[in-house]
């Protein structure tokens, strides 16, 4: 009776130490994702104060600049000096400062340019002609001191109109251009495409809505990671766009995520095969591009139309806002696109796009090879 008690007592401890270990690997559970959870709170703020950090460093680097600017324009129109002075002072600043870059000659002249073009406080011009313009208007705040001084100079030297100069640089800083973009663009003259792009969105969608929505699309995309040299098709574009995601995503705008490439949908037992979709985080709504290696057709709204109705009942959720379709072609006749898109329902959009240009192939022959080009450079050596 003694052993089978003691047996009994030897059962309870083990199990009540069992319980009491099991309690601890919990706890100790419950910690870590605490810690996790505190962790990543912390690299978050720390992320925070670099960014705040970093824009609070370019912003006085830019007011330093106008500053020296000022002190060069006062200096030049009292005392009438010429470049041979510029060369002088940039060569004492750089002895003086060796770790600083920044006063070549041509900064310097940057400087004097970027004074007599802003106001001191950076969100405003000294033009005359956008003086004269803000009679009738209201001009734009600038967000000068929110970009980059190269890209500032690109813009005050090849985006004299001060409404287009705004639009860029909202458009830098919402969908994150480098220079190399923001030229391309201005070359191109992205702002002049503005309300290019046929829809139906103010029949569609509600005004706010609609505005965001132009805004956030355009007419033409420009595809130029893409060459063909040769006859292409659909699939060649849709699969040379996602080998080149990145460039596809800043090419499309700020806040959209792709989805998938072909993606997947069965309605009533047949299956269909979207070309891209998308989703845009700002306006919470699915995209589905159809594309097109040729020019626009009116059949091809209808094809989009029911592609977006399925998107909607098989993918919207709460909170999501109903899809849009957005057709790129070739190129589009804008007539027969404004009645292809007359009485739907469902917003959609028709641009054209642009693939890169490549060399033609009989003058690819003409050009250096590597062992020649490597040739001459030695003799430069």
């Amino acid at each position: 009776m003694v052993k089978q008690l003691e047996f009994i007592i030897f059962a309870v401890s083990i199990k009540i130490a069992d319980f009491f270990m099991e309690s601890i690997e919990k706890t100790e559970k419950l910690d870590h994702r605490h810690y996790i959870a505190l962790l990543n709170n912390v690299k978050k703020r720390v992320d925070l104060a670099q960014q705040r950090l970093a824009a609070t460093a370019n912003e006085e680097m830019l007011r330093m600049y106008w500053d020296i600017g000022e002190m060069l324009h006062a200096s030049q129109k009292s005392d009438g000096w010429g470049n041979k002075t510029l060369q002088r002072l940039s060569t004492d600043i750089k002895n003086e400062y060796s770790d600083v870059k920044g006063f070549s000659v041509r900064n310097l002249q940057c400087m004097i340019q970027f004074y007599l073009e802003y106001e001191k406080n950076l969100t405003s011009t000294k033009s005359k002609k956008a003086i004269a313009q803000s009679v009738t208007a209201q001009l734009p705040t600038l967000p000068v001191k929110h970009l980059s001084w190269t890209h500032n100079i690109l813009l005050i030297q090849k985006v004299k109109d001060i409404n287009a100069r705004y639009w860029y640089m909202t458009q830098c800083l919402k969908s994150h251009w480098n220079v190399r973009y923001l030229s391309e663009a201005i070359s191109l003259n992205r702002y002049g495409s503005i309300g290019a792009l046929a829809n139906n969105f103010d029949e569609t969608m509600p005004s706010i809505d609609a505005t965001r929505t132009k805004a956030l699309l355009k007419d033409p995309y420009i595809f130029d990671m893409l060459t063909f040299s040769d006859q292409y098709n659909e699939r060649d574009v849709e699969i040379g766009l996602v080998k080149h995601i990145e460039q596809f995503l800043v090419e499309m705008g700020a806040g959209f995520a792709f989805m998938g490439r072909q993606y997947h949908i069965c309605v009533s037992g047949d299956d269909y095969y979207i070309d891209i979709l998308m989703y845009n985080t700002f306006i919470h709504r699915y995209l589905v591009i159809e594309l097109k290696a040729s020019e626009f057709k009116p059949e091809y709204v209808g094809k989009l139309n029911f592609y977006c109705s399925a998107i909607d009942d098989l993918l919207c959720r709460d909170g999501d806002n109903p899809t849009i379709g957005l057709l790129l072609c070739k190129t589009k006749d804008n007539i027969k696109a404004e009645y292809a898109l007359r009485g739907l329902h469902k917003p959609i959009g028709i641009s054209d796009y642009e693939l890169g240009q490549t060399l033609p192939v009989d003058f690819r022959g003409k050009l250096p090879s590597i062992e020649e080009l490597e040739s001459e450079f030695q003799d430069f050596k």
